[in-house]
């Protein structure tokens, strides 16, 4: 940075260049053959889908999952839409996804796309990148950079409860891990991937992420992979703490949710003075028991996950109709009433076994 610059003239921001509260998503799905195992395909599904839907398929750091990504959507139904047409492009160009937070039972090793990016993550983690991990990140517009870090800052207390209403990994190496989201164990033990400390302003925000740029050796923000971040150059807040969802309906809710919280939040905000070590030991606990754990919320004292996330739902639910995306939060009732995505797996394993669940998870990402 040149002198008399401030971290603010560092980064070049986009917010303010979409509606605020747009949204954008991006699911990571893995990519399996006929017996649903891992298969190292992504780059022949960039070659193979095209049209006005391939620039929005990407590859991911493993070259047996992909990215799929909407456009700027205004709230769920945009969201449902455009996660539809992608799916249906991959697989109706011949090529068979997993919606799941890790593969249940993976075979083999599973190899890092050939890209300088990735370099760096290579050499910083080594034998730790074993399994492909997949989440569901949402973005949200931002009008200016400190609206943006007071809703990032404002989001980390609801980490928790989105964390329990979205795990969806509960399976590794083919044995019931304990955990609800095994994916955000997994994804721990990588660096800089955790809740972030409260920040003042968007001149904090960037003094910090300056230091930490330049303590990790890498070239900018984007490798700083908080559960919660601003996104300078998209001008969005991202959500980046949760899951991917089986199917598309579970990630337009997910959306939908996110975009209503940012809603209440802006137009009430709140403040509960918890520390981000309580916050991060809640997420563990949501990772750890899903919806029955015991999470923080509105205050220092834990409640049991079902009754915390209702009330969260009940406190957003008029920002969701005033979006137009309160339809889209009968799939947050429902998974309330029958269990995330880690319960449903586990229903299907016990009843089924492994083979039955890999069908199961195959057949509801279409």
């Amino acid at each position: 940075m040149k002198e008399g610059d401030t971290a603010s003239d560092r980064y070049d921001h986009k917010f303010g260049s979409s509606a605020p509260l747009s949204l954008g998503v991006e699911e990571e799905l893995l990519l399996v053959d006929e017996r649903h195992q891992l298969v190292a395909q992504g780059e022949a599904v960039l070659e193979q889908v095209a049209g006005p839907v391939g620039d929005r398929v990407s590859t991911e750091i493993f070259t047996e999952q992909i990215e799929l990504k909407t456009g700027i959507c205004h709230g769920a139904d945009d969201v449902l839409a455009d996660l539809s047409e992608l799916r249906r492009a991959v697989a109706d160009a011949g090529f068979r996804m997993l919606g799941t937070g890790l593969h249940p039972a993976a075979e083999g090793e599973p190899t890092l796309v050939a890209n300088s990016r990735y370099e760096v993550v290579r050499e910083d983690l080594g034998n730790l990148l074993r399994t492909p991990p997949c989440g569901l990140h949402v973005h949200v517009g931002m009008p200016d950079p400190d609206l943006a870090v007071r809703l990032a800052n404002a989001f980390r207390r609801y980490l928790p409860a989105l964390q329990a209403l979205s795990a969806n990994s509960p399976f590794q190496d083919g044995a019931d891990s304990g955990h609800a989201s095994a994916r955000t164990s997994i994804v721990r033990s990588y660096p800089r991937f955790q809740v972030p400390r409260e920040f003042r302003d968007y001149e904090d925000f960037c003094r910090i992420a300056d230091q930490l740029i330049a303590a990790a050796g890498v070239d900018d923000y984007t490798y700083i992979w908080w559960d919660v971040r601003p996104h300078p150059r998209l001008g969005t807040v991202e959500v980046r703490a949760v899951d991917v969802q089986m199917d598309v309906a579970g990630s337009s809710a997910i959306a939908a949710l996110i975009q209503a919280i940012a809603a209440r939040e802006l137009a009430d905000p709140s403040d509960t003075g918890l520390s981000r070590e309580a916050l991060e030991e809640s997420y563990f606990q949501a990772a750890s028991h899903g919806l029955d754990a015991e999470i923080l919320l509105d205050s220092p004292a834990p409640e049991p996950a079902r009754e915390a996330c209702r009330r969260m739902l009940d406190s957003v639910r008029p920002y969701a109709r005033e979006l137009g995306s309160e339809a889209a939060l009968t799939e947050i009732e429902r998974i309330l009433r029958e269990g995330n995505g880690a319960d449903e797996q586990r229903r299907v394993h016990r009843d089924a076994g492994m083979e039955g669940l890999l069908d199961h998870l195959a057949e509801r990402t279409l």
